[in-house]
């Protein structure tokens, strides 16, 4: 199967200005590259601003993720896309998998919250309390967002338990950290012998300005597509379940893992 990463800036609270961007790559993605499932960053609805979140955050009945299904089923391509997820008092900081039918066939509520100085966002989130994958394409991906990254035992899990073959990250990573990123993201490939699909924000809100460089990453933790660090750009390959399948037979790690001594 072939999958795309959209590498874009948002729109600071205009779910409607990201939502024709969203519509735009797309279809760039379906007419230009041919690919079945489309990766979109972290808060593509809102942006990345915690008091415009707790204004714009929507419940999914009306507006952005509605407006995504229709695209999805109009232009035939499955979207993952990181957006605000309002449920009763609560708000989530969510990816969503709409099929190529336009349903919504999965969902992730970020677990790992960035409760640093001046982001913080457990003043804006709750946060997630499990887990999720989905299977297309005969691959099993695992759900993941941004800060995750930094939590191996996350992407282990997911690995072990779910037999995911492939990573979908929806990000909004700024500078200067950028090398945290790109060390991060090959990591999780390589250790997890996984396909890595990871999309980030360029741009600006706020205080925080994006680094971009999404990638898709192979199970042997070659990058076989890259982005620039500061411009919106689409980018796609090809991913094959043979070859998670043979990086994983040919060195055996999760046999060898000694579960005896990790408690």
């Amino acid at each position: 199967m072939r999958v795309a990463v959209a590498q874009i800036s948002c729109s600071l609270g205009d779910p409607e200005a990201n939502l024709l961007k969203v519509r735009d790559f797309s279809r760039r993605a379906k007419d230009e590259a041919g690919a079945d499932l489309i990766v979109f960053p972290e808060m593509t609805d809102t942006g990345y601003s915690m008091p415009v979140i707790r204004e714009h955050a929507g419940d999914w009945a009306n507006g952005f993720v509605p407006g995504v299904q229709e695209i999805a089923k109009r232009i035939s391509i499955a979207i993952v896309s990181g957006v605000s997820e309002r449920d009763g008092s609560s708000i989530y900081n969510s990816q969503i998998f709409v099929d190529s039918n336009g349903h919504i066939a999965g969902k992730y509520r970020k677990t790992h919250l960035y409760a640093v100085a001046p982001v913080e966002e457990q003043t804006c989130f709750a946060p997630g309390d499990a887990f999720v994958s989905f299977g297309l394409g005969g691959l099993h991906f695992g759900f993941s967002i941004c800060y995750d990254l930094r939590f191996p035992e996350m992407y282990r899990k997911l690995t072990a338990d779910d037999k995911v073959g492939a990573f979908v990250i929806s990000s909004a990573w700024p500078f200067p950290r950028d090398e945290h990123w790109r060390v991060l993201i090959t990591a999780r490939a390589i250790e997890n012998q996984s396909y890595v699909i990871a999309s980030n924000r360029v741009g600006k809100d706020d205080a925080l300005w994006f680094c971009g460089s999404s990638a898709i990453i192979d199970p042997r933790g070659v990058v076989i597509a890259a982005a620039s660090a500061d411009r919106e750009e689409l980018i796609h390959a090809d991913l094959s379940e043979e070859l998670v399948l043979s990086v994983r037979s040919r060195v055996a790690s999760f046999a060898h893992r000694r579960e005896d001594l990790y408690g």
